[in-house]
């Protein structure tokens, strides 16, 4: 079934006959279209020969045809992944909207992205909904201006405190570096202070207009953004668990889903994956746990966690992938892993039991 589908996608015998590039262009084109509009009926097979083809097809083709490619794919959830990353570490008139939309790259692409390519590269990064504070201290500390100011600007971005100091010392002579900090939700009181003490008379009294000075209604808009950008809808809605859930019960299925199939689950960054896998192992309702790793309040997947006896290095990876890499701090992480070091393991079992009754009554 996998060779028909891909005999009939396309036909690499004659194409290799074929001298006519810009026929071969077409081909693609009409390949990536044709995947845009049918990749929610696809097999995880399926996928992987659309992504074995096209990534034939990218050596074969002209430029204007891979944007094209990279274009279709960019929102797609389910994307072929090798071809996705190919052409997110081309040329940026290429790469663009991979790099600003694409949920299939992972954190390690954007971080060697970001660390190898151009500032191009680095502000169509900084332009995604979200970065966590890995890819936010990799572009402040090598991007050009207009990508620290689009990182400031961006309430998605999660800012380390090595980030902040870097970015407020360049905001000294810069003021839409000053403005873009000061409309930050989550700058601290102590730098929105500093701030405004060496702000531009204008920009000083646009933060003061808008009560940056006031820490109980600072900045209610950015707020506001930032509240919706980070809200638990808002990242289930980012993760293609329905063909996550499918490849871990494949494991089932083969014996060998193990507590070690969920550790690399969750160091290959993986989310989607590991949630099945974390729901299936522990006993758990698949929506329980996508709800459970998406929240700010880690005590109930900690509970499960103790409960199912999963150890400390398990636990460690969960809770910097997915979500929690950017709506948990480091030190909210510590604070989480000391949490489940004091945990009891029959007390964490026996809160587990009463919730199961509680959820099946």
């Amino acid at each position: 079934m996998s060779s028909d589908l891909a005999s009939h996608i396309v036909d690499f015998k004659s194409l290799a006959l074929e001298n006519n590039i810009e026929r071969r262009s077409e081909l693609a084109r009409h390949v990536a279209l044709l995947f845009a509009r049918t990749w929610e009926r696809c097999s995880d097979d399926q996928i992987d020969i659309y992504d074995g083809v096209m990534l034939r097809l990218s050596e074969m083709v002209e430029r204007h045809a891979l944007s094209y490619m990279a274009e279709q794919l960019s929102e797609v959830r389910r994307a072929p992944e090798q071809t996705v990353r190919k052409l997110a570490f081309d040329e940026i008139e290429i790469a663009e909207p991979l790099l600003r939309n694409s949920n299939v790259l992972r954190e390690s692409d954007l971080v060697s992205i970001a660390r190898s390519k151009s500032d191009d590269h680095r502000l169509a990064i900084a332009k995604r909904d979200v970065i966590s504070e890995s890819i936010s201290d990799v572009l402040v500390n090598l991007g050009n201006t207009e990508v620290k100011q689009t990182v400031a600007a961006n309430d998605g971005a999660v800012l380390g405190q090595r980030s902040v100091n870097s970015l407020m010392t360049d905001a000294k002579g810069d003021e839409v570096l000053q403005l873009a900090l000061g409309q930050r939700a989550d700058l601290a009181d102590a730098h929105i202070e500093a701030l405004i003490n060496f702000a531009s008379e204008q920009v000083r009294k646009l933060l003061i207009k808008e009560g940056a000075t006031e820490a109980a209604g600072k900045l209610p808009k950015a707020a506001r953004i930032a509240a919706g950008k980070l809200s638990n809808e808002f990242w289930l809605g980012r993760y293609d668990f329905e063909t996550g859930r499918g490849r871990v019960m494949e494991l089932v299925r083969e014996g060998k889903l193990t507590e070690n199939a969920l550790r690399a689950y969750a160091e290959e960054d993986r989310f989607a994956e590991a949630v099945a896998a974390f729901a299936m192992l522990a006993g758990i309702g698949h929506a329980e746990a996508q709800h459970w790793t998406v929240r700010n309040d880690t005590e109930p997947f900690l509970v499960v966690c103790r409960a199912s006896g999963f150890g400390m290095m398990t636990v460690q990876a969960l809770l910097k992938i997915g979500p929690w890499r950017y709506r948990l701090s480091n030190s909210q992480r510590q604070t989480a892993l000391k949490s489940y070091q004091a945990l009891d393991q029959q007390e964490a079992y026996k809160q587990f039991i009463t919730w199961k009754e509680q959820w099946m009554a």
